[in-house]
């Protein structure tokens, strides 16, 4: 599979389990099959060593930043990863103030020097492209309620990285349904 998608990324987030939710919804774990991707980004709020060893058990590389209810846990605030050609920054959100603004995310990822920034803590799915880098926000996988909304639509995005392009596909679980949508980037300088 990862030789015809290049390699396989999955981003989640904002779990708060058992806090705000109960588990990750079954259909979006019977797609969540071990050894398939290659690399798990999540923004934080794991809240417990389960869940990430639940992740460590989906992929061989996991990287984790640490949000705002992951109190006694030992991830950093910030990291930087490299997946093929991407420079990729990670952080849970919180520290964006206002939170999801698009002006100080921006500042963060000029700072962090990334093409793609993925930030969590608004627990809404949002993808944008501003001034030819991309910013991310898988949303809650849980669908676990924030203190902006309790009206949250469970969702995560699987990325395929091939050179300089990237297909992300973003699965949100709409009532009964998973609704699948699709979104390209190609790096600014390899155009």
């Amino acid at each position: 599979m990862a030789a015809d998608f290049g390699e396989l990324v999955l981003i989640v987030g904002d779990m708060h389990i058992p806090h705000r939710a109960v588990d990750i919804p079954e259909k979006f774990k019977k797609m969540l099959v071990p050894n398939k991707m290659q690399h798990v980004l999540c923004t934080g709020n794991l809240v417990t060593k389960e869940q990430f060893d639940d992740l460590r058990d989906l992929a061989p590389n996991v990287h984790v930043v640490r949000g705002d209810f992951d109190e006694n846990m030992n991830y950093p605030d910030k990291k930087v990863i490299t997946i093929g050609q991407f420079r990729i920054g990670l952080c849970h959100g919180h520290q964006i103030v206002p939170w999801g603004d698009v002006d100080c995310l921006a500042a963060l990822q000029r700072k962090l020097n990334v093409d793609i920034l993925v930030t969590g803590h608004t627990h809404q799915f949002k993808l944008h492209t501003q001034n030819g880098k991309w910013f991310v926000n898988p949303g809650s996988i849980t669908g676990a309620y924030s203190n902006c909304t309790t009206d949250v639509v469970p969702s995560f995005i699987l990325m395929a990285i091939q050179g300089a392009k990237i297909v992300a596909y973003v699965y949100e679980l709409k009532g009964d349904n998973v609704v699948v949508s699709k979104s390209e980037f190609v790096k600014e300088d390899a155009k």
